[in-house]
């Protein structure tokens, strides 16, 4: 009990914080706390560009999903998530809980992370990006999961998948780290890992009453066109911010990041017109995501050029991927795993291809520049990362149904989740 009572008295001490630290430059200081603020909004903006696409009677209910897993993940990233994924390394698989309660993240800075902004700093930053993780996963089964289910899950999902992975990767002594995998900005600790619980997920819980016979076209286009400009926005302070510094490589990460985008919606247009006849804007919306999600483990590590290319790649394989759905049968309502998924996959294997340490000194070579070891160090993360995401969520969900059921029943689904689960409507007229 005395211990008990000390550890209790740590976590909830003020420590004396200096003013002003030498060491913290205030520059990569304001750009880190802006991209923090700019990936907080990607969320919302998820919750947007996921509310158009889903059936009016439901877009209340998927954008909750989006602002639930702020305060869900948020609160768990303050009292251990974040010590589980950054903190002291235990076996190169975990972090500790040294930091528990955010004990010991201070506002001078960590030289192992960002040793020019202060520790919360980093700290907050990286909470933005676990926030909008399992939200990415919502996609996949709107429309049918039970809120109180989701709640569950995600707190879950984000302690025994999300941290875990966090460290391998990004962590101090992390055992994929210290294989020299590179992943800039989250290509596989954001969407491999969403992309393949998201295509998990919607297994499990089987197909929507009616899919796919009955037409279940967005009922808010402009609503997800809007989401889809706030997290373009956003995904400036994602992967522009992953340099953890205002400088060369924030800018660069900044440009690849845009070249990939427009690449690929470019593309994904051209692709519409000679296979539909005429362009839409759900493909367009679409595609620019794609692009983004793709470029993101290599937004700092590769050239405008290869970006350019990185952009292509994403707009043919992940176009084909979201037309093959229909007939591989599974209802990933939003396309969760094509778009994050399959472009997370494929951004991680560019980086083996395109990544230049010319450009970036921080990272290695890839096939092109003369180094083929790194194609299959990042082939082999992704294989790793995808199986263990997929067969954690199936997991998980085992464990929930052995408590309480995961899908609304078919009432309440034909209804509508909006009234059925949070007494609400989007629209009263």
């Amino acid at each position: 009990m005395k211990y008990l009572v000390t550890v209790f008295f740590l976590l909830i001490a003020t420590p004396a914080f200096s003013d002003t630290p030498a060491t913290v430059d205030k520059g990569d200081t304001a750009w880190i706390l802006v991209s923090a603020a700019m990936v907080m909004l990607m969320t919302p903006a998820l919750a947007m560009f996921y509310g158009g696409m889903v059936r009016r009677k439901n877009v209340l209910s998927i954008i909750m999903q989006s602002f639930a897993a702020i305060a869900i993940v948020s609160l768990q990233w303050i009292l251990f998530g974040y010590s589980l994924a950054f903190g002291p390394d235990v076996h190169g698989i975990i972090g500790g809980l040294d930091w528990a309660g955010l004990t010991s993240v201070m506002l001078e800075p960590n030289p192992d992370y960002a040793p020019t902004v202060p520790h919360m700093a980093f700290m907050v930053y990286q909470m933005m990006f676990a926030v909008i993780t399992p939200a990415l996963i919502s996609g996949a089964f709107a429309e049918r999961m039970k809120f109180s289910v989701f709640i569950i899950f995600t707190f879950i999902w984000a302690t025994v998948v999300y941290t875990p992975i966090a460290h391998w990767v990004w962590g101090k002594g992390g055992w994929m780290s210290q294989m020299g995998v590179m992943d800039f900005a989250g290509g596989i600790v954001v969407h491999v890992t969403s992309g393949f619980s998201a295509l998990a997920a919607a297994l499990y819980l089987g197909k929507r009453k009616g899919f796919p016979h009955d037409l279940m076209p967005p009922h808010n286009l402009p609503l997800t066109v809007i989401g889809t400009g706030i997290l373009w926005f956003g995904w400036f302070g994602f992967n522009g911010g992953s340099a953890l510094s205002s400088g060369q490589l924030s800018t660069l990460a900044f440009v690849t990041s845009h070249t990939a985008a427009v690449s690929a919606m470019f593309v994904w247009i051209v692709l519409e017109w000679l296979f539909h006849g005429r362009p839409t804007m759900f493909g367009a919306a679409t595609a620019s995501i794609a692009g983004l999600a793709t470029v993101t483990p290599a937004a700092g590590f590769i050239t405008p050029m290869a970006a350019l290319a990185v952009g292509a790649i994403a707009g043919v394989v992940c176009y084909f991927a979201l037309n093959l759905k229909p007939r591989l049968g599974y209802d990933d309502s939003l396309d969760a795993f094509g778009v994050h998924g399959v472009g997370g996959t494929i951004g991680t294997i560019c980086v083996g291809l395109f990544a230049t340490a010319a450009i970036n000194s921080q990272g290695h070579n890839g096939l092109f520049y003369g180094n083929p070891k790194q194609l299959f160090v990042q082939l082999g993360a992704v294989l790793i990362v995808a199986v263990y995401s997929f067969a954690l969520t199936i997991a998980i969900f085992k464990i929930i149904t052995l408590f309480t059921p995961i899908r609304v029943n078919n009432e309440d689904e034909i209804e509508g989740l909006d009234t059925t689960q949070h007494g609400e409507s989007g629209y009263y007229m």
